[in-house]
């Protein structure tokens, strides 16, 4: 189940409407401030933050924390071409395909997910690490 949050931020569901499977951001989409769209418990935290021309950010790093990730989550960038995202539930039952073009943003939440390209594509790829292999780190079905 697709469910549009606002123009240009869509969130699909399992087909009971409770578990979210992908977050998608929209290349055109451009919030008036920060926004968040994940919850705070998701491995990876995915939003847009907003500053005004001579804002800043007070130079910081980032404390060494253990943290548990049971699944990786991970999300795409596009940034050439046309990507079909073919999505499932948990359960492998097939929820439904999403198009995505340049500059649009998906994370992969839970359940699985094929691509088929329908153009030549350029893709970034954001997870979390170590990557333990494929062996390791992927079921395919």
């Amino acid at each position: 189940m697709i469910k549009e949050l606002v123009p240009g931020i869509e969130i699909v569901h399992d087909k009971d409407n409770t578990v979210p499977i992908c977050h998608i951001i929209r290349a055109g989409y451009s919030p008036v401030q920060t926004e968040f769209y994940t919850p705070g418990d998701y491995s990876q935290q995915l939003g847009i933050i907003k500053y005004p021309k001579g804002g800043t950010i007070k130079p910081h790093y980032h404390n060494k924390v253990t943290r548990e990730v049971h699944y990786t989550q991970e999300v795409l960038v596009i940034r050439k071409g046309k990507v079909k995202v073919i999505l499932y539930d948990p359960k492998l039952n097939y929820i439904a395909d999403v198009i995505l073009s340049i500059g649009d943003v998906i994370l992969l939440a839970s359940g699985g997910h094929g691509f088929e390209m329908l153009e030549d594509c350029e893709m970034v790829e954001i997870k979390q690490g170590p990557y333990n292999g494929v062996q390791a780190d992927k079921t395919h079905f």
